[in-house]
């Protein structure tokens, strides 16, 4: 408990406190909440053997107002004894820079600085003042703009080593704390602007919803934290799906497609580096159904469809070479790359050893042939046994061999027979599938178009 001067109590078990003996970073702006959160700390810390830190971060965009307030949260933690570390930032700049909004641009630099506090300081924890009226604005945010229940879930209690005591208090709990124990604490005069999106839905939404339930805030939050509960469940199942189905960056396409919708969702959505909107899990998830072999790029995640499987990796191909199947008779052009391929049918020249150190015309044998030969950009993991030397090498390691360029690598190309790599340009054809002189071939030319489209072979 923590006694109030008026003598009333606060019960702590409402609190998501820290664990016994933890070193916290609070996050400090000097308003009611942040001053609540402060005090609530430093006089739990003798109890549950906490050391408390403070930090407050300027953000650039409040003139002497935001200078006002530094000096306010120094001088309250330095008469206390409280460690505190102040930061600044160009929040206005940082936006322009990155294309973000004010708020956005906001929230990254101050979460930037609080991290990199904590680690000076030492500190295992970083306590933020959000409670439950922040939360139920931000549940509200993220609906209006059309979030899934990830965005639904609102404000986490924690996430990494950043936690929120306060989460389960109402606004006006605070601030009758604040009072109750006669806190100062700092304005902030961008409150009143309704701008701000959070600013807006505060001052006009909240109101009109409290008069429809006066414990709008409370019930918004109970709901977040349901639709959270739902939302680790699913995550955790698309988790297991992935340690079960993924092997060597692929997994089966008809595995994937049996998933219910909101697991397939959440598979993409961990195995993307970035984050996915809901139009492009849809794209992705439709292409996952396709047969014919193609590639799709989404955001920090590239998909390669092919023969009953799904590969990813976060390589971005070369632009304008997707994947594509050519029969006897059809030629390809890779503008992106300058090359042009041509597949016929014929019997291998008796000098192909000549012919193939060239680089630049391939034999496979014919009755290897099923629905034509695939031209793709290389993948990780791609081999090649070269003819002869009765071992495979990586393509990594051939590039290195040779001393190839950058350039020169990102010219190459992999022929693919079903799922099975057949040749590699420059290199040569997969041993397996070397057509000998004298027998009937799958023959693949590749050939150098100059700026005019004319051939410059090689």
């Amino acid at each position: 408990m923590v006694r109030w001067k008026s003598g009333t109590t606060m019960n702590t078990d409402r609190l998501a406190l820290p664990p016994h003996g933890a070193k916290i970073l609070c996050a400090v702006s000097g308003g009611a909440d942040s001053m609540c959160l402060l005090h609530l700390l430093k006089s739990l810390e003798r109890e549950k053997n906490y050391t408390v830190c403070a930090a407050h971060f300027e953000h650039g965009l409040r003139g002497e107002e935001a200078l006002r307030d530094q000096r306010f949260v120094e001088d309250f933690c330095r008469e206390r004894g409280i460690p505190c570390l102040s930061g600044h930032g160009d929040t206005r700049s940082y936006a322009s820079e990155h294309g973000l909004s004010i708020e956005e641009a906001a929230r990254t630099l101050r979460y930037d600085f609080l991290e990199r506090a904590a680690d000076a300081l030492g500190c295992d924890e970083i306590a933020t003042a959000h409670h439950a009226d922040d939360n139920a604005e931000t549940v509200l945010l993220h609906l209006v703009r059309g979030s899934g229940s990830r965005g639904l879930s609102g404000i986490p209690p924690r996430r990494g080593r950043i936690i929120r005591p306060l989460l389960a208090l109402t606004r006006s709990e605070i601030e009758d704390y604040v009072c109750a124990q006669g806190l100062p604490y700092v304005e902030d005069s961008t409150n009143e602007c309704e701008e701000y999106s959070r600013n807006l839905l505060r001052r006009r939404v909240m109101p009109a919803l409290r008069r429809i339930n006066p414990a709008a805030s409370e019930t918004i939050a109970r709901a977040a934290a349901l639709l959270r509960q739902d939302e680790e469940y699913l995550c955790a199942q698309a988790q297991a799906w992935i340690e079960e189905n993924l092997t060597d960056g692929s997994f089966l396409q008809a595995n994937f497609n049996a998933l219910h919708g909101a697991v397939a969702a959440r598979v993409l959505r961990c195995l993307a580096a970035r984050s996915l909107s809901a139009a492009q899990i849809e794209q992705a998830l439709r292409f996952a159904c396709g047969t014919e072999r193609a590639v799709l790029t989404l955001p920090g995640l590239y998909l390669r469809r092919e023969t009953g499987r799904l590969y990813l990796t976060e390589e971005t191909p070369v632009p304008g070479f997707a994947p594509r199947r050519l029969l006897p008779g059809e030629q390809a052009e890779l503008p992106a790359l300058g090359l042009r391929v041509t597949v016929s049918t014929g019997i291998c020249p008796a000098g192909r050893e000549e012919i193939h150190s060239q680089f630049k015309t391939y034999c496979l044998k014919y009755e290897k042939l099923q629905s034509g030969v695939w031209i793709t950009p290389r993948q990780s993991g791609d081999r090649l046994r070269l003819p002869g030397r009765g071992l495979s090498k990586s393509l990594k390691a051939l590039f290195l061999e040779n001393k190839m360029p950058r350039a020169a690598r990102e010219r190459t190309l992999v022929f693919r027979m079903g799922e099975e790599l057949a040749a590699v340009y420059p290199f040569s054809e997969d041993e397996r599938f070397a057509a000998r002189p004298g027998e009937m071939a799958l023959i693949l030319r590749v050939e150098r178009m100059d700026k005019t489209g004319e051939n410059d072979e090689e």
